[in-house]
């Protein structure tokens, strides 16, 4: 899965380099291990700390714009990071997403989530954030006081905000597996080849149909 991640982030028109950012916890040794067999740049950082983890590896590879994608999404859509971050860039933000929590109204699918931010914008949050759910999750002291900082949702039309295309249950697991056999798992495919897929064998979409999404202020219970 993270294989897919990365492959097709690269196919941005816009990003540079796509890094791994994992932990320094022993479980994600194999990570690691297999970035370095197949040529992944990755970085280890703070487990639970996220927004550390993401800091630190923009100074690590000298980032001055960082676009943040989840390994939970291998359907990411390299069409639509490219959205984003143009976007970004053309009205010249601090923060820009293609998904905001409520109460904004998500007109992304689930799977296709791109956060873009600035360098000095990231190293703020960094410096100021405390609240153990912004540390986790990166983003939200970016976005969750209007006013802070110059933000910007890329939505999406038509609203496609009902769609789950990520991986964090059994059930969006065999969806994405089913979706990949119907290309005949070549991974060279686009969203809107998957929306095509579901328009005509709707029945796919019950799988994961039951699934809730974790909200932005759910923090890992493990920590």
């Amino acid at each position: 899965m993270l294989w897919h991640v990365v492959v097709r982030a690269r196919r941005s028109q816009c990003l540079g380099q796509v890094i791994v950012a994992t932990t320094r916890e022993s479980g994600d040794d194999p990570v690691v291990e297999f970035c370095q067999t197949v040529g992944f740049p990755c970085y280890r950082g703070n487990t639970n700390d996220v927004l550390d983890r993401y800091y630190q590896a923009a100074k690590r590879f000298n980032a001055q714009t960082i676009v943040r994608l989840t390994a939970d999404c291998p359907l990411i859509d390299p069409g639509e990071i490219d959205r984003t971050i143009r976007a970004f860039f053309n009205a010249n933000v601090d923060f820009a997403a293609n998904r905001l929590p409520p109460p904004l109204k998500r007109t992304t699918p689930i799977g296709m989530d791109c956060e873009v931010v600035s360098r000095s914008a990231l190293t703020r949050a960094w410096r100021e954030a405390t609240a153990p759910y912004a540390r986790e999750h990166v983003m939200p002291y970016l976005y969750e006081q209007a006013g802070r900082f110059n933000t910007l949702l890329v939505n999406h039309d038509p609203d496609l905000g009902h769609l789950r295309l990520t991986v964090d249950t059994p059930e969006d697991l065999t969806l994405i597996r089913k979706i990949f056999s119907e290309f005949n798992r070549d991974d060279d495919f686009s969203l809107k080849e998957v929306l095509y897929l579901l328009e005509k064998e709707p029945a796919l979409l019950s799988i994961n149909a039951q699934v809730a999404h974790k909200g932005y202020l759910d923090v890992d219970q493990r920590t």
